[in-house]
């Protein structure tokens, strides 16, 4: 069966990441799944995504311009559901990338924002195709 399963991101500080993140999946739809010592983890469309301490962890924030994970991206519904959780976020500790070319950063046809966490995660949060025109896979 294709698809993925699950993706595990692993976190400095439990807490203060599923505060981060919470706000950001639940506003996405998105369901806590499961909470344990030192971590937790949410689920939509049989997609969990979990967030985990580990001693194995090095440093405290994570660098999305290092070869690894760049962002995670999510269906954010239509262009005025982006439009609210952008208008959000800042209150929320998220900081706006690219709001000069808000909302078509990623091309005419791509309806999108992008936000960074206070520990550097970037989240990309995309207006369904319907609400944004076609935009090619990427």
């Amino acid at each position: 069966m294709p698809g993925l399963h699950h993706v595990e991101i692993w976190v400095a500080d439990a807490a203060s990441a599923r505060a981060e993140w919470g706000w950001l999946l639940e506003r996405l739809g998105w369901r806590l799944d499961a909470t344990w010592d030192g971590g937790f983890s949410w689920r939509a469309d049989g997609v969990s995504l979990a967030f985990a301490e580990s001693p194995n962890v090095v440093g405290d924030a994570h660098d999305r311009r290092r070869p690894g994970l760049n962002h995670l991206a999510f269906h954010g519904g239509s262009r005025e559901e982006v439009d609210a959780i952008m208008a959000a976020a800042p209150a929320r500790g998220w900081r706006p990338l690219y709001a000069d070319r808000y909302p078509h950063a990623g091309g005419p046809d791509h309806y999108a924002g992008w936000i960074e966490s206070a520990t550097g995660f970037k989240a990309e949060v995309v207006a369904s195709p319907s609400e944004s025109g076609t935009a090619p896979e990427r």
